[in-house]
């Protein structure tokens, strides 16, 4: 017999479904609530709240266990790509070499845009941050494929648009960073592989050439596995809202984007960079930062230490710390920024205080690093995010249509005045 939860209000007991999950998370199933009792549930920002059940991502914060279909990241990052990774998260399973080999080659043909964006493009001034570049590029492409905007297409043609987002966002992406700095567009080579062919989109200059350094390279393609998915975090659970009321995959992707340009939500690497710009104006010492983050009464916070999500440690960051350290040997960059980063690591990681608190350095630490190590500038870190969490919003959309999901459409407790006569205006 299923086990059921129990609400008793007024004179009237109203038992609810218990939900687990294949992870034995347990929910309690609130759908027919309101109808059966007229009470809904308040739970500001839905930080309890699972609206939905999903296949695609598990994460436990207390053990730092993060898996993409049952997969742990660890393995992923180790041994997978990028596009192998979105593969899984788009279509549930991982690609044999036929299938991994076409899903390439299928990208390969569209790379390109239509010259027309260029024009879109040449509209933003140099100072446009490149999220509201990249959020508008996304939303035109319905402009170029109106067929799109079909909620009732066929898979095939579904499948169609979800290739065309991930061959074309790389190519969105550079040219958001070259609007930024003022250079001129690159086009895509098709020679080269989804990371090879968007470094050189971002930092070779037309008709040079440019050799991809392999070890940066690899940390991307870290970067970009590490950032895939995180479960319904906000802009995934914006791009789920958005496609509920059946938006194209373009709409609701740049939805996603608009969600993460948020400095809540994918700004936590950029605060990271700006923190250690303070510390270095301020003379760099680290020791006296450290104690003013353990001051419960200084403002300060140390950014791209501990988690909201991971009580313990963030999986990712013992990932990527070694990406990390890779770049700055490879690159030997004489930045005082960087070494005021390691200051702070090491401290952090031999400091009792942070240490038993689990404040350790997480994701957003080191890729806040590597993209400082690699020029890109601050404005672009959430563009960087973005080109990374593409095939985990893809993912989460074609679930919630597949699943035909009903359009979200969340509860309030309203606070507000009561009934009122209105007055005319001069006798207010």
């Amino acid at each position: 017999m299923s086990k059921t939860a129990e609400i008793k209000f007024e004179d009237k007991t109203y038992k609810l479904p218990i939900v687990v999950g294949t992870e034995n998370e347990v929910g309690v199933d609130i759908g027919k609530l309101r109808g059966e009792s007229g009470l809904i549930t308040l739970d500001p920002g839905y930080k309890n709240t699972g609206a939905t059940t999903s296949a695609i991502t598990f994460l436990d914060g207390e053990k730092g266990i993060l898996r993409y279909r049952g997969y742990s990241i660890e393995e992923l990052a180790e041994k997978s790509s990028f596009l192998e990774v979105s593969y899984l998260l788009i279509y549930g399973e991982l690609p044999t070499v036929p299938q991994l080999t076409d899903f390439q080659n299928q990208i390969k043909v569209h790379t390109l845009v239509h010259e027309d964006i260029k024009k879109i493009l040449e509209g933003f001034p140099s100072n446009a941050h490149p999220m509201g570049v990249l959020s508008s590029l996304v939303t035109a492409l319905t402009a170029f494929y109106p067929e799109s905007l079909d909620p009732n297409r066929s898979a095939e043609k579904v499948n169609l648009s979800i290739i065309r987002i991930m061959a074309k966002m790389p190519t969105f992406a550079a040219w958001a960073y070259k609007n930024e700095i003022g250079h001129p567009v690159n086009y895509p080579d098709n020679t080269l592989d989804y990371c090879g062919n968007f470094l050189k989109m971002m930092f070779a200059l037309p008709a040079e050439k440019y050799d991809v350094d392999p070890v940066i390279a690899s940390a991307l393609n870290k970067l970009l596995i590490l950032h895939a998915d995180h479960e319904q975090n906000c802009s995934t659970s914006t791009v789920r809202i958005v496609g509920s009321a059946q938006a194209s995959l373009y709409a609701s992707i740049s939805a996603g984007i608009n969600a993460l340009w948020g400095p809540l939500h994918g700004g936590a690497n950029s605060a990271v960079i700006n923190m250690l710009e303070n510390i270095r104006k301020d003379g760099g010492d680290t020791k006296k930062w450290m104690a003013k983050a353990k001051d419960k009464d200084d403002p300060f916070r140390l950014m791209g230490f501990g988690h909201r999500v991971y009580k313990n440690f963030d999986p990712r960051a013992k990932i990527i710390k070694k990406a990390a350290d890779d770049v700055l040997d490879k690159l030997g960059v004489n930045d005082p920024i960087l070494e005021i980063a390691k200051g702070l690591e090491q401290e952090a990681l031999s400091d009792p205080y942070f240490v038993e608190r689990k404040l350790y350095p997480n994701v957003d630490f080191y890729s806040g690093i590597i993209y400082r190590a690699l020029g890109i500038p601050v404005d672009m870190f959430t563009v960087m995010f973005a080109l990374g969490r593409l095939p985990g919003w893809i993912a989460q959309w074609k679930e919630m249509r597949e699943n035909n999901e009903p359009i979200g459409r969340p509860r309030q407790i309203y606070v507000g005045e009561n009934l009122r006569a209105y007055k005319e205006m001069n006798k207010r």
